[in-house]
């Protein structure tokens, strides 16, 4: 049985164009999420997902197998979900028994190796069907509705000082587990048993924008504390 990290990597960015190849850090960035995978002891075999010549190209430098992704799902509707159906077909084609899948998502480069064994060894302990990244919350939400303005996560009338309230988490995108039946049956990266794998707030950084890029460079190299929360 076998542990996989799957990396989706399409070429057709439109808001930061080459996103997934652009240096962070002296580094291409989806080289930071195969070497992070590569280096993890609990993952057998990293691949790349991609519609791309040059980000394979790359993705084969630093070591990860490739899994020609068709262009009907590397489109701007395309789903993460079917990416990774697609790839977990043509891995289970080569006759390899999943046991569990690692997502990760390129634009999270600042996850350790002892994060993605750590996150394993989680779900497995918990003997969870999948499991999520998470951020600890300490914002008070509002929302709007039909003109009406309610607070989401708080009951601002009786309003708790942040260290009384129950424990709250973002969803960071970093890291994601699951069993390939969860997949295949539910359509989604998440079902069954659930765990949350919380991480600190710089652990958690996206890149979307030539902003992100700045400022998750700068926690790379001053090189933030970024294991388990």
């Amino acid at each position: 049985m076998s542990i996989i990290t799957i990396i989706p990597a399409r070429g057709g960015s439109k808001g930061l164009p080459g996103k997934n190849i652009r240096n962070l850090a002296d580094l291409p960035l989806i080289a930071h999420s195969i070497m992070s995978a590569k280096e993890a002891k609990l993952v057998d075999k990293v691949y790349v997902s991609t519609d791309d010549h040059e980000i394979a190209e790359i993705a084969k430098d630093y070591g990860a197998e490739i899994i020609d992704r068709p262009e009907q799902l590397a489109n701007d509707t395309a789903s993460s979900e079917s990416a990774l159906i697609h790839a977990v077909e043509q891995i289970e084609a080569k006759d390899i028994d999943i046991n569990l899948v690692v997502f990760l998502q390129c634009t999270s480069p600042i996850r350790t190796a002892e994060d993605i064994d750590n996150a394993i060894k989680k779900v497995t302990t918990e003997n969870a069907d999948s499991l999520l990244s998470v951020s600890p919350n300490h914002r008070f939400l509002w929302q709007e509705v039909d003109d009406v303005v309610q607070s989401i996560n708080y009951d601002y009338r009786r309003r708790l000082r942040r260290q009384d309230m129950q424990p709250q988490y973002v969803e960071n995108g970093s890291i994601y587990i699951f069993k390939p039946w969860v997949l295949k049956e539910l359509n989604n990266r998440l079902g069954g048993k659930i765990s949350l794998f919380p991480m600190s707030e710089a652990a958690s950084w996206e890149i979307d924008s030539l902003l992100d890029f700045e400022i998750a460079e700068s926690l790379l190299k001053k090189q933030v504390k970024v294991n388990a929360y």
